[in-house]
């Protein structure tokens, strides 16, 4: 089985500390997080498992997926959660030159806000996690915060169980964990299991969960 690195060390999180990897309050807030969007189905669905619990998210969503699927992305934004971006092509930023990254993310950005007038936010975060530091200053300068993760679900894993997938995101979660899911195809065999629940152990636990700003 292939291992991922599930939760985030501190030193990783001192060692590039222009990112934000975890948002620690008093509250008990948890930061729910859905890369690669949106979807048919599978966001639709997302949706209606978080309306349960009564929970916000924010989605990372893909340029392209936003334009072949605008009525699911308005269905996001229309139900209260947070909106990021992921690049328009899903680009890895390791294998991609500054300036056909920047242009990547531009070219997302402006889909973004061809639905969104008032983004409450102005968040990012890098496909794969990997990420240039020519590329992350540019979009710094942009005005935006990166947004990593505290706790990887590792849901897009097909060799995982989705059992081992849910004690992934329930072993780590802490107050103030920014936790990874991805609404996708490729995700969606974890994820169906993952979700609900880690949605009814945050409610029993008296987590809050809320989207990113």
């Amino acid at each position: 089985m292939k291992l991922h690195w599930i939760k985030t060390s501190w030193i990783i999180k001192k060692l590039f500390s222009n990112y934000i990897w975890d948002l620690p309050n008093t509250r008990n807030k948890v930061y729910l997080t859905f890369d690669d969007g949106p979807i048919p189905e599978i966001t639709e669905w997302v949706l209606e498992e978080l309306k349960k619990h009564k929970a916000k998210a924010t989605f990372f969503c893909i340029g392209d997926n936003i334009e072949k699927h605008p009525e699911i992305f308005k269905k996001v934004i229309n139900e209260g959660h947070a909106i990021g971006n992921h690049t328009f092509n899903h680009l890895n930023g390791w294998k991609t030159t500054t300036e056909s990254y920047i242009e990547n993310f531009i070219r997302c950005e402006k889909i973004i806000q061809k639905f969104v007038t008032n983004l409450k936010s102005k968040v990012f975060r890098p496909p794969y996690g990997k990420i240039k530091t020519t590329q992350a200053k540019e979009i710094r300068r942009l005005g935006y915060k990166i947004i990593m993760w505290d706790v990887l679900s590792a849901d897009f894993d097909q060799k995982l169980s989705k059992e081992e997938c849910l004690e992934n995101v329930l072993s780590n979660i802490e107050s103030g964990s920014i936790i990874v899911f991805h609404d996708s195809i490729k995700a969606f065999k974890n994820l169906e299991y993952v979700l609900p629940r880690t949605l009814a152990y945050l409610e029993k636990n008296d987590f809050i969960c809320d989207i990113i700003e």
